[in-house]
């Protein structure tokens, strides 16, 4: 897990209200509880309004946030997910296929 660096930002400081929606795959019970844990205690100090979403693995999240976007009243997103190097390829297709999904749903504002 990451620590703290001399590159933190900070919380932001929010005008108006905001909600996040917080999607998450699961599938590591314990990696995900602990990131989990500390988007909420983030989101909790800034003040945001949050609500989870659970999704089968990190392949779905891309979708997820994208569904969220277009049917619900979320200002934001936070992706969660963890995917661990096995003896296949697996891993390098979740990875790129995920984060090429999350930098489209970028591009595309």
């Amino acid at each position: 897990m990451a620590g703290h660096s001399d590159n933190d930002l900070g919380l932001p400081d929010f005008a108006d209200p905001v909600k996040i929606a917080i999607v998450i795959a699961p599938y590591y019970k314990a990696i995900s509880d602990a990131q989990l844990a500390s988007a909420r205690g983030i989101l909790d100090a800034a003040g945001a309004a949050h609500e989870t979403i659970e999704v089968t693995g990190s392949l779905e999240i891309p979708t997820a946030i994208n569904l969220c976007h277009r049917l619900s009243n979320f200002d934001g997103f936070v992706a969660l997910g963890c995917v661990i190097r096995g003896r296949t390829s697996h891993y390098d297709v979740v990875v790129e296929q995920s984060a090429n999904g999350l930098m489209l749903l970028g591009l595309q504002g």
